[in-house]
């Protein structure tokens, strides 16, 4: 375990990750996934594309097969794995993306907290021109790579960061899921759309089952209902009984 604290650490305080279009940036020589690291990923993983609005898309994700599932949390060696649970609001943005695929075809896309990637892989698929997916996690970048190679995806860049401390670049779709989780990143995550739509006329979607930190935050006043989806069952055991996920489009 030792081995895998000092290399996200080493990863971590690099401050940030921005790979060129096309290129893996977890494997060959000199890449920042070492081959323990990559063992230690598979090995505490599942395959699966079942449970989930998206059906299409694999994913490495911690389920009741896995051993963490059932250790103590602080057993896990790195910070907490929240990129290995496919969340809801990301799931209904992955569903509507891949049924809508208009929404991102040819276009530029950022995923703020891609997490497993899935969404960001759902535009992929779709047939978006350009695409970054952003997370805080070193291992959420490792992950999505994988999970890109899993659905024979050439991986796209992948930035460790937090992006709303970096100067906004220009993004024809920007897309966020779970996101509204606490009251002070809500409230950020508000200030941060509405620059990126008043300097770049960017389009917005926001995934989320209704948690009260987004049903209850100021901007619902400025969003408009998409797309709803009823949530499969064993999304709704694992997130304590929510049974529906919806995809709102910003519109300050």
């Amino acid at each position: 375990m030792n081995h895998y604290v000092v290399l996200w650490k080493a990863v971590r305080s690099s401050g940030f990750l921005l790979f060129p279009w096309g290129h893996c940036p977890w494997r060959g020589t000199g890449s920042l996934l070492d081959p323990k690291m990559k063992a230690f990923l598979e090995e505490n993983t599942e395959v699966t594309s079942s449970g989930s609005l998206t059906p299409e898309i694999q994913l490495r994700l911690l389920t009741p097969r896995c051993k963490f599932w059932w250790e103590r949390a602080d057993l896990w060696p790195l910070r907490d794995p929240y990129w290995a649970i496919y969340w809801p609001g990301g799931q209904a943005l992955s569903r509507y993306l891949l049924d809508n695929p208009d929404v991102v075809r040819g276009k530029s896309v950022l995923d703020i907290g891609s997490g497993c990637g899935a969404t960001a892989i759902a535009a992929k698929m779709s047939g978006a021109f350009r695409i970054l997916a952003n997370d805080i996690d070193p291992i959420a970048g490792m992950a999505i790579t994988l999970n890109c190679e899993l659905n024979q995806l050439n991986p796209f860049p992948i930035l460790i960061k937090n992006i709303l401390d970096l100067e906004q670049d220009k993004w024809d779709l920007v897309v966020l899921g779970d996101m509204f989780y606490d009251e002070d990143l809500a409230d950020s995550l508000l200030q941060w759309l509405k620059n990126c739509f008043e300097t770049h006329r960017t389009q917005v979607l926001i995934g989320d089952p209704g948690r009260p930190q987004f049903s209850g935050h100021s901007i619902q006043h400025q969003l408009h209902k998409v797309a709803e989806y009823s949530l499969p069952e064993p999304t709704r055991q694992d997130n304590n009984g929510l049974t529906t996920s919806t995809v709102w489009q910003f519109q300050p």
